[in-house]
């Protein structure tokens, strides 16, 4: 434990020249020129950043900074490209515009007008998630819950939502702009608990953001301690979505309420519970830190079983050696690969989009490379509106070159596991991309 502490306890650039030794501290974008000073950043550059971080949300902490960012090797630096804002992130237009808003000199009430302008088309609540998914309780809306699936309920809780670090390519970039129209969240611990409990049929709650594990526990144990009850019986299944074992892994290790996170969870496991941490793991460097490694054994040793997902992404880890590595850590750390994900038709998708078919060949090339244990993953695969659509393969069938596709989950739980054709597009990028292969008007999911 020497090795974590010391690892913990060093100090960095940026604490000498703030003079503020703090455990935990974050920069935004007021900080960029900052940052841009101590790294050497070229003005073009740093100028770029902030016209993004205009628009996009910005937030980044020293342990990211110090320890994952290769600053030798920037801007192509895979940790770098996830977490600080890039020129290509917006589309030129957009981008020449927020450009000449900013050296114009303009007042902050019109950099705010511009920037919702161009976020308007940007997508901000794919896949339907802020009409389609939102249930209800005795005739009320229960905004902060979605309920797409028939056997899991997503919660948002209001103190989770933030995270220590924001990922570029975030589909959930619009929790995090300051706008209270566009964002999901809940403290209504009564209206959860009244929902699960009025619908049997539940077996999985998943805790997400933000990220959850920004929370104290003390907040978090008011969620989840209550479904130890026997009215709660049917809640079998906890999952708490995080990327904090990348961003930072001192909440398992040596936070203050670190330990009591982890009595939580172990608490939950033996009462019957079974605790699932969905981690977020981009690349393979993210688990190479002595700190991460800490957090991923502690988090072990209460029983919680790790699971890792994340999206395919152009210019972070569109490369099947990544995968195949990041998979063969995991298993080796004790954490089961699940998802490799298409990255979602929001935000800056067409920075970060990579086609279908491509898709598909890395996923292929990177599964070549590691055994069965880690064959788990499933992929690649769409949180499209009418569900997780996964992409098999590519083949002919009667001579022509289709997409073989499958339902892993589905809006309509008979849809499951149920396969279909596409026709073969080499651009295509999403589901609203394809078009019914063999002649047909539509998809049977269409209707």
């Amino acid at each position: 434990m020497s090795k974590i502490l010391q690892f913990y306890r060093k100090r960095s650039e940026f604490e000498e020249l703030f003079n503020e030794p703090q455990r935990f501290k974050v920069y935004s974008e007021h900080h960029l020129d900052q940052i841009a000073q101590i790294r050497r950043l070229p003005e073009e550059q740093r100028f770029a950043m902030h016209v993004v971080a205009k628009v996009l949300p910005f937030r980044v902490n020293q342990y990211v900074i110090d320890e994952l960012i290769d600053w030798t090797n920037i801007p192509e630096d895979p940790i770098f490209q996830l977490t600080f804002p890039q020129p290509g992130m917006l589309a030129e237009e957009d981008f020449k515009r927020m450009a000449e808003v900013l050296r114009s000199g303009a007042s902050q009430l019109e950099v705010k007008r511009v920037a919702k302008q161009i976020r308007d088309k940007l997508n901000p609540h794919p896949a339907g998630q802020k009409n389609l998914n939102v249930p209800t309780l005795n005739n009320e809306v229960l905004p902060g819950m979605q309920h797409k699936y028939r056997e899991t309920v997503l919660f948002f809780p209001s103190q989770g939502q933030t995270c220590h670090s924001y990922c570029t390519f975030c589909f959930r970039w619009a929790q995090f702009i300051g706008d209270k129209e566009l964002r999901i969240s809940s403290n209504e611990t009564a209206h959860l608990h009244q929902y699960l409990r009025s619908h049997k049929d539940i077996s999985d709650l998943l805790m997400t953001g933000g990220d959850p594990m920004v929370m104290k526990t003390k907040h978090l144990a008011q969620y989840l301690l209550p479904l130890l009850g026997k009215e709660f019986e049917h809640i079998q299944n906890i999952r708490i979505g995080t990327k904090a074992i990348s961003f930072w892994p001192q909440r398992f290790v040596s936070d203050e309420d670190a330990d009591d996170l982890l009595e939580l969870i172990a608490k939950l496991i033996k009462a019957g519970k079974h605790v699932a941490i969905m981690t977020h793991f981009n690349h393979w460097r993210e688990m190479e830190t002595p700190m991460a490694v800490e957090a991923i054994r502690r988090l072990r040793e209460t029983g919680a079983i790790l699971r890792s997902q994340s999206p395919l992404i152009k210019n972070i880890n569109d490369d099947p050696d990544v995968w195949g590595k990041m998979w063969r850590m995991q298993t080796h750390l004790g954490i089961i690969p699940y998802y490799m994900f298409i990255e979602r038709d929001t935000g800056a998708r067409h920075y970060f989009e990579v086609p279908l078919t491509r898709a598909w060949h890395i996923y292929r090339e990177a599964i070549k490379q590691v055994s069965g244990l880690s064959r788990t993953v499933r992929g690649p695969s769409m949180s499209a509106t009418p569900g997780k659509i996964e992409i098999q393969g590519v083949t002919e069938v009667a001579g022509d070159k289709v997409f073989v596709c499958r339902f892993i989950q589905g809006r309509n739980p008979d849809w499951v596991q149920r396969p279909f054709f596409a026709e073969y597009d080499e651009r295509a990028t999403w589901l609203s991309d394809l078009k019914p292969a063999f002649g047909e008007q539509r998809f049977f999911f269409d209707e």
